[in-house]
């Protein structure tokens, strides 16, 4: 009996011996479950409200969202441009006509646009403009296609919500999500002194002619550029759209006025300069020979009032008004000249356009 006994006790020692891990076994292991499921989420109510808004939204534009893909021929050996780009754009009118910017279909040979659906379709540039930076396009479909609509970017107000959709980096259908942080001038000289919307919504390079949209799905601007570092960004106002689309499909160009002058905001600092006793009106810091205003008999230090009764206060305003004159119309201006005021007519000219602006002398500025 003790015999059996001790067989037994050798068993179950054995057993346990068998079935017990390691104490390497044990420190290597992993755990059975590696993360704690979290529980339904709970938001509050009105920032659930806010997301379920701004999901829908972003889901609602992206069918007429547009990427742009251009293939373009180097005009010499030494020109180390992209030979392809991509860009981004936007459905405006159901029959297959977008709104990108200049930039991207600039010395396009061949322009694809690759729909939300991803179809791709042929594309042909109807007119684009330089200046503003904003360019028209037709795609070749009998379908009817998705659109956005264009709102009143003049009643956009710095710090309303917006969002900016593109395909940055080649990526697609992206959203990003800002304010509206200041309505001013773009960062290029060369622009005719209208207001562009800056906002903090990620602007990217491949964002370039994608939609800026307000909270009611309507868009305010089209995307152009953003400042080097990144942090804000610039569209051109739908408003200034609307106005530059009818010239384009008629002339596939948009020809602005121009008068060839250099001018100079007056301030405290440079008053005495042009014989004022306190600032006002736009001064004329130097005029290019044989231009409109040299033709018209404008000189260096005139301080220029108002144009047809429109008074000019700062240097946009002159630009604003020259830009948008017709080539040819003779205006009146108002100006001082040694203290004197009189009128001048002067005929607004065409603004030279970039074959001929290498052959047409210029201020070291942007000359008007």
């Amino acid at each position: 009996m003790g015999r059996t006994w001790s067989i037994g006790l050798a068993l179950g020692l054995m057993s346990l011996t068998l079935s017990a891990p390691s104490a390497a076994q044990t420190a290597g292991a992993p755990p059975a479950r590696l993360w704690d499921d979290a529980a339904p989420a709970v938001v509050a109510p009105e920032i659930e409200r806010l997301n379920a808004a701004l999901t829908r939204l972003a889901e609602g534009l992206k069918g007429a969202l547009v990427q742009i893909r251009v293939r373009r021929l180097l005009a010499d050996a030494d020109d180390d441009g992209p030979r392809r780009s991509m860009g981004s754009g936007f459905l405006i009118h159901a029959d297959g006509y977008l709104v990108t910017n200049a930039h991207v279909v600039e010395g396009a040979t061949d322009v694809q646009v690759r729909l939300a659906t991803g179809r791709r379709l042929k594309g042909t540039v109807i007119g684009r403009d330089g200046r503003v930076d904003l360019a028209l396009v037709k795609v070749d479909t009998k379908d009817r296609l998705p659109t956005l609509p264009l709102g009143d970017s003049d009643g956009l107000r710095v710090g309303e919500f917006v969002m900016a959709l593109g395909h940055p980096f080649g990526l697609e259908q992206t959203v990003s999500f800002g304010i509206v942080s200041r309505k001013g001038s773009p960062l290029q000289s060369a622009a005719p002194g209208f207001d562009f919307i800056q906002t903090d919504a990620a602007v990217n390079p491949g964002n370039s002619g994608g939609p800026l949209v307000n909270m009611a799905g309507q868009v305010v601007g089209v995307n152009t550029m953003a400042a080097r570092n990144g942090s804000i960004g610039f569209a051109i106002p739908t408003n200034l759209v609307k106005a530059l689309l009818p010239e384009l499909v008629a002339k596939g160009k948009i020809e602005w006025g121009w008068l060839g002058v250099r001018i100079d905001e007056i301030t405290e600092d440079n008053v005495s300069d042009y014989g004022l006793p306190e600032p006002r009106g736009v001064a004329i810091q130097s005029v290019i020979p044989d231009q409109p205003a040299a033709r018209a008999g404008l000189r260096a230090k005139d301080v220029l009032l108002s144009i047809d009764g429109t008074t000019l206060v700062t240097p946009r305003d002159l630009q604003r008004v020259i830009a948008r004159t017709p080539a040819g119309k003779t205006v009146r201006v108002l100006l001082i000249r040694e203290g004197r005021e009189q009128e001048l007519p002067v005929m607004v000219g065409r603004y030279p356009e970039a074959d001929e602006d290498k052959e047409t002398p210029k201020a070291p500025s942007a000359p008007r």
